[in-house]
């Protein structure tokens, strides 16, 4: 399986899938995973309704989904609702992928500070009677990246890593991406949220592509649409 095309990675679509969708046509590629930041009006799976059946759909989270009941709702209640990357590894085209999903929230965790609260448990606890379950937690809320589940992450394994933020490649990444993604033995990290497409090495060799807002890039962060 050499093709470097057979993964495309989509840039945040803030609304606009038509890149995304004329790379796949052209492309034909057995899967593609969407950075995050859709600002969907409608169900993912109606914008996205020419390439379904045509190749695999695979997403993250970004901070724009958590916007509004509407955005939320369009995403995690889609027909595409279970093919979220986020917090796990799964086999796509023969690779070994993991996803996170979300932002560093100040009123969260935001590193290098240490994290206001271990986890969603633990900020519950803490909060009124009316707020005790996760589902009732505020939509922003929901948008962090939670320490516990962070570093629950690192105990998986995976050759790429889908990220929302960017690791310390970029001057407003985080530097504990790139420790995640060492503790999981990644090789390649793509990433969304800085509209920007670049590439990098970080420590232990890991390769890190930025992608641009809707651009489209291979396996090898090479840009095939969307600019």
């Amino acid at each position: 399986m050499s093709r470097h095309d057979r993964i495309l990675f989509a840039g945040d679509p803030h609304g606009n899938f038509k890149p995304l969708i004329a790379a796949v046509h052209k492309y034909k590629p057995e899967a593609v995973i969407l950075l995050g930041d859709y600002d969907l009006d409608k169900p993912l799976e109606i914008c996205l309704q020419e390439i379904i059946g045509l190749t695999e759909i695979w997403w993250i989270a970004g901070n724009h989904d958590f916007e509004s009941p509407s955005k939320y709702k369009n995403l995690f209640h889609s027909a595409l609702a279970d093919k979220g990357l986020h917090l796990k590894t799964t086999e796509i085209a023969g690779i070994k992928i993991a996803g996170l999903g979300g932002i560093f929230l100040g009123r969260v965790w935001y590193p290098p500070q240490k994290p206001k609260w271990q986890g969603k448990q633990h900020y519950l606890h803490n909060q009124s009677g009316n707020i005790k379950h996760v589902d009732m937690m505020p939509l922003k809320y929901k948008s962090a990246i939670w320490h516990d589940e962070f570093e629950a992450l690192k105990a998986l394994k995976a050759d790429i890593l889908v990220t929302h933020e960017a690791p310390g490649s970029h001057r407003h990444g985080f530097a504990v991406i790139g420790e995640l993604a060492s503790a999981m033995g990644v090789k390649h990290i793509f990433h969304g949220h800085l509209h920007e497409n670049y590439s990098g090495i970080i420590k232990n060799n890991i390769k890190v592509f930025g992608v641009a807002d809707r651009a489209v890039v291979d396996l090898q962060g090479n840009t095939l649409g969307g600019l």
